[in-house]
């Protein structure tokens, strides 16, 4: 209670009259109470929910009359793992700020292991990024914009890129950077060896690291197996080539994460229009 006070700016007792006059307009007790504080009861947590629905469309409202007060204007959460970050994720995001220069992005780099609390949790207005091939969030909405294939990746200046044919069991001695095999990517990239009739290679550094695997890719030290729209993004800037070796087909999704039954506000719901068009650009060049 005394928390709540704090943070509400106003007095205890307020507080405490508030909550009792709650109580008696609904019929039922809120909070269970005792010497070591108050506690939820099941009609409590029942009305707790219902608020947090009442407030978010609340706030969704708000945000419509803004944009339709100013549609270049308020902000938007994205949530973005790495990798999506160095290839989907800045197309996306010079497409919509030259058409809404006035929008604040901001753009949240999504841990694996809570990327998809934060969307529930309102910390993210969405997510954009890698698909799980199993996807079993019930409350959730997954909206596939594309799925690529991988390509073989050197540095520019590196020996293999000034070859004119490249056979992969030729370069299973080679040093590579790639993703460890026991994650996502790892298993797709060592699925892409076998199918080639090779066993997969010891990777001379194994990194989930988009920025790291890039890096040293650029250093002509290195191979790595690379989805094409992290090398396409990324060629020009840092220094990479892609071999045109064909790689057994093994493609990676990218999609769009929502919470079910949670309406979207015209700001996210332009920027899920651009993510689609960029999506469908590169799509159409992987092909």
């Amino acid at each position: 209670m005394a928390k709540a006070s704090a943070q509400l700016a106003i007095s205890h007792p307020v507080v405490s009259k508030t909550i009792s006059n709650l109580e008696q307009t609904v019929g039922v007790r809120l909070f269970d109470r005792s010497s070591q504080g108050v506690e939820l009861t099941d009609y409590g947590r029942a009305l707790l929910e219902c608020g947090v629905s009442v407030f978010d469309e609340m706030q969704r409202g708000l945000k419509r009359i803004e944009f339709l007060a100013d549609p270049n204007s308020g902000e938007l959460r994205i949530g973005c793992p790495e990798i999506t970050m160095a290839g989907l994720m800045p197309a996306i995001a010079e497409r919509f700020s030259r058409r809404y220069p006035g929008v604040r992005l901001h753009v949240a780099l999504a841990n694996t292991g809570m990327q998809f609390q934060d969307l529930r949790e309102r910390k993210v207005d969405l997510l954009i990024g890698r698909m799980p091939q199993q996807f079993a969030e019930d409350d959730l909405h997954a909206e596939i914009l594309f799925d690529e294939p991988f390509v073989l990746v050197a540095g520019a200046q590196s020996q293999w890129a000034r070859r004119r044919r490249v056979r992969m069991e030729e370069l299973v001695e080679a040093p590579w950077i790639l993703p460890p095999y026991d994650s996502g990517p790892g298993s797709a990239i060592a699925g892409i060896f076998r199918a080639c009739g090779l066993q997969p290679p010891q990777p001379s550094i194994a990194t989930l690291s988009v920025q790291l695997t890039v890096t040293l890719i650029a250093s002509a030290r290195f191979l790595g197996i690379l989805p094409s729209s992290v090398a396409l993004f990324n060629a020009k800037r840092v220094g990479l080539k892609v071999i045109p070796l064909k790689l057994p087909p093994a493609r990676l999704a990218a999609g769009i994460i929502t919470v079910k039954g949670r309406a979207l506000t015209p700001l996210a719901e332009v920027f899920i229009a651009c993510a689609r068009e960029t999506a469908s650009s590169i799509d159409a060049a992987a092909r």
